[in-house]
């Protein structure tokens, strides 16, 4: 993962849209890495949360194809699973997409809002809002300990 490193700003994006999914990916700790060696911090936070938005809207869009062969190949989310939030999540619809930034079960969400055909401009505003704030976050946290 530290790897990506080695493409600055490129590597960044990459590892923010990749963790957006279900892979592994710590775009939190590459953002602390390059901020702690001099990157500029406002294009770090456009760049992750661009990324990370960017992977979760893929996450939505899958959902919104319904083909849970792809959903469960390449997210890695069941179908019961899908069901089972689909309950809880009707009810709030887009501002849900909020919640994306949380680990775990965030990358869930936008599947289910894709499914569930939820508002595509309110759905992409609030998980880019939820994403940006999260990286602002983590930005004075790293600041903070450096």
């Amino acid at each position: 993962m530290f790897e990506l490193y080695n493409y600055g700003y490129l590597g960044l994006f990459i590892a923010s849209f990749l963790a957006a999914t279900i892979l592994p990916f710590s775009s939190e700790a590459l953002l602390s890495l390059m901020l702690y060696n001099g990157y500029n911090s406002t294009y770090c936070i456009i760049i992750a949360t661009v990324g990370n938005s960017l992977g979760s809207f893929l996450n939505y869009f899958l959902g919104r194809l319904g083909r849970w062969d792809l959903i469960e190949k390449y997210l890695k989310i069941k179908q019961s699973k899908i069901e089972n939030f689909k309950l809880r999540v009707k009810r709030y619809f887009s501002i849900t997409a909020f919640f994306t930034w949380l680990p775990f079960i965030g990358d869930v969400f936008p599947v289910v809002l894709g499914v569930l055909k939820a508002n595509i401009q309110k759905t992409f505003f609030f998980i880019t809002l939820g994403k940006l704030l999260r990286y602002i976050v983590w930005f004075y946290i790293t600041i903070n300990l450096i």
